[in-house]
């Protein structure tokens, strides 16, 4: 397919981890639009389908280190539990704001709540995980790519 920067192309897919297990996919209708160039998919998947032609479907495979990259143990860290307002009912699987000493906020989860304290993983969900995608491209719009293309030298 040939889609410059600036196409705007649309799919439809299904996102499944190793297990099987369903990550995310699209519906018939809310297909999966995005604009080639712009850095809204892993480059790696933004590169295989820009390999695709209209109508054609094709499972690819994006390697955690293309994807959410590696489970990094520097991205969890234990803490007090009276870093949080005595008696909130905390547990596993909670999602919590942490802000970093004015270097701005991320939101982790609370993995373990122990005596000792609260673990909380600031790894993406899907950190560690090959992605793979079956995709199936919609349809492909020059338009907004040829608006922006610079004029043709005489």
């Amino acid at each position: 397919m040939d889609a410059p920067a600036g196409s705007r192309i649309t799919v439809h897919y299904i996102g499944t981890l190793d297990n099987g297990r369903i990550f995310a996919s699209t519906t018939e209708e809310e297909p999966l639009v995005f604009t080639a160039g712009e850095g809204e998919l892993f480059p790696r998947l933004e590169e295989e389908i820009a390999g695709m032609e209209v109508g054609e479907v094709r499972n690819i495979l994006i390697p955690c280190a293309d994807a959410f990259g590696p489970r990094l143990q520097k991205n969890i860290i234990k803490v007090h539990r009276s870093t949080f307002p005595h008696g909130k009912v905390i547990a596993p699987g909670d999602k919590v704001a942490v802000e970093f000493g004015g270097k701005g906020e991320r939101v982790m989860v609370v993995a373990a709540v122990d005596a000792d304290g609260i673990t909380l993983d600031g790894n993406h969900p899907l950190a560690g995980q090959d992605l793979t995608f079956a995709l199936k491209v919609v349809a492909v719009s020059r338009e907004l790519a040829e608006q922006h293309a610079p004029p043709l030298s005489s």
